[in-house]
């Protein structure tokens, strides 16, 4: 029983192809029987006939048939295997015409025989010899041809099918790599925070149980969001709030951070953790290493189509090659490459007399990644 469902119905990948290709296969089908009965009819109509139904009949009885015929193929016609190798499919197509033409010509003349006798009239031809080579013509011709549209129509389905794989397998990779690469950021981000748990400890015990309230809702906020790849940047600026503060208990008199956020972009998609990436490179590289105040300045605007967020400091500087940037800020570049395809940028760059700037552009909330 299961080898026979096997050979005589078509499998899932084949049904899939044909509701693919049905309807303008279907189409294509009806208004070339259309178009076969209208030629009839005005050759019928020259030729000094009277009864319009005749030619109608006689190319709805072929177009009956045919379609019958046709729907009989419609498994080596959908065969994937065969596809592969077009001369084959071609070749598996054509080899039953023979057959098929005979099959034709029987059915459709009985047909027309037998509905000329029960109105009690008599349905006249050419010879059988004559018909049989028109009517087998005719069959080679018409079902060649839409054997051609129903391969083209296949081949481009397959196409677009490999498309829209290659597309699932993009986004799947690169769902993968911001996966790694959020994950990447998670023990670098606890050994800063542990650190400054650590420095707290030997300088300020009160100072440092009031850091311990900032850290644990800073980790709160960031498991919270850390399943993600992109969040708003009203919720990015909660957690970049909660490490300023945190940052500004652990250096005490030496920094002052200024925020200066443009409304309309709260609702605008960041990378999950890109800004407090970006303040804590600044921290790092110049907090760190200077007892003097430093100046900080957050600011988020739109400028030409895009979302620009700015941190900078007015002590920094970057290194000779250009760079003031570690692990985090490497992280952040490769997360914004596969998350916005080159839309979006991250840019360092000196400031006169000191200080860096780090920019960070992205597109609007329009054009963010679609989740």
């Amino acid at each position: 029983m299961a080898g026979h469902q096997q050979s005589g119905d078509l499998t899932m990948e084949e049904k899939s192809y044909w509701v693919k290709i049905k309807k303008p296969v279907l189409a294509g089908w009806f208004l070339f029987w259309i178009l076969m009965i209208t030629v009839a009819v005005q050759d019928h109509l020259k030729g000094g006939g009277q009864h319009i139904w005749e030619p109608i009949f006689w190319e709805s009885s072929s177009a009956l048939v045919g379609t019958a015929l046709l729907l009989l193929q419609r498994r080596k016609l959908t065969d994937r295997r065969l596809l592969q190798t077009p001369a084959k499919w071609f070749w598996q197509q054509i080899l039953p015409l023979p057959l098929l033409s005979a099959v034709f010509v029987i059915a459709v003349y009985s047909l027309r025989h037998a509905v000329y006798a029960a109105l009690g009239l008599s349905y006249q031809h050419d010879g059988w010899i004559k018909v049989y080579i028109y009517e087998c013509s005719k069959i080679f011709l018409f079902f060649g041809m839409f054997y051609v549209v129903i391969f083209g129509l296949q081949a481009y389905a397959s196409l677009m099918e490999e498309k829209e794989q290659a597309e699932k397998s993009q986004a799947l990779l690169r769902e993968a790599q911001l996966h790694r690469l959020t994950q990447q950021m998670q023990p670098h981000f606890l050994f800063n925070v542990l650190n400054t748990i650590s420095s707290l400890m030997y300088t300020d015990v009160k100072l440092a149980d009031t850091a311990l309230s900032q850290i644990a809702a800073l980790l709160r906020a960031s498991m919270d969001l850390g399943q993600h790849s992109e969040t708003s940047l009203a919720d990015e600026l909660k957690l970049l709030q909660a490490y300023a503060k945190l940052m500004s208990l652990r250096f005490v008199d030496r920094v002052e951070i200024n925020w200066d956020i443009a409304d309309e972009l709260l609702d605008n998609k960041v990378p999950i953790m890109s800004l407090q990436t970006i303040l804590e490179n600044s921290f790092k590289h110049t907090v760190e290493k200077r007892s003097q105040l430093t100046h900080i300045k957050i600011s988020a605007y739109t400028e030409s189509g895009q979302a620009i967020i700015r941190i900078e400091d007015d002590a920094g500087h970057l290194r000779e090659d250009g760079q003031a940037a570690g692990l985090g800020i490497s992280n952040l570049r490769q997360r914004l490459q596969v998350l916005y395809q080159g839309r979006a940028s991250l840019q360092l760059s000196d400031l006169t007399p000191s200080g860096v700037i780090t920019e960070l552009r992205l597109p609007l909330a329009n054009g963010s990644l679609a989740r």
